[in-house]
C-alpha cells in the first residue's frame, strides 16, 4: 500500500495529543497553527484550491494577507488554526529577489575600524 501523507499527518496529530495529555510536565503553547501551501502550477489553480478549502472550512478569504500577495483562508479549532495559503508567482518572485542578496552584505565586526 502506498504511503498516505494525509493519514500519517492525522495519526501524528493524535499521537501528539495523546503524548501531551499523558505527559503533563511538557509545556504547551497557548495557540498553534497548521499551514497548507498548495503546490500547483498557475495562480488560477492556486486560487481555486484555496477557494475550495475555504468552502470546506466555511471560512472567508483572509483579506489581511492580500497586501503581501498571498491568498489565504483559515479556521480555528479552539486555539489551533488550520490555514491554507496560496503564494502567487509574483509574490514568490518578489521574495526570491529580496533574498537574492542574503548573506552578501555583512556588518563590520571591528568596532574600531572607521575606514
Amino acid at each position: 500500500m502506498p504511503f498516505n501523507h494525509r493519514d500519517a499527518f492525522i495519526t501524528g496529530l493524535y499521537e501528539l495529543a495523546d503524548f501531551l495529555e499523558t505527559n503533563t510536565d511538557i509545556p504547551v503553547p497557548t495557540w498553534g497553527a497548521v499551514h497548507h501551501f498548495p503546490q500547483l502550477d498557475t495562480d488560477d489553480e492556486l486560487r481555486t484550491a484555496i477557494d475550495k478549502i475555504a468552502a470546506c472550512l466555511d471560512a472567508p478569504i483572509d483579506e489581511d494577507d492580500t497586501p503581501y500577495g498571498h491568498y489565504a483562508t483559515s479556521r480555528f479549532f479552539g486555539p489551533i488554526e488550520y490555514r491554507a495559503v496560496a503564494i502567487p508567482a509574483e509574490a514568490r518572485a518578489r521574495h526570491a529577489a529580496d533574498n537574492s542578496y542574503y548573506g552578501c552584505v555583512l556588518p563590520d565586526t571591528d568596532p574600531g575600524d572607521t575606514a
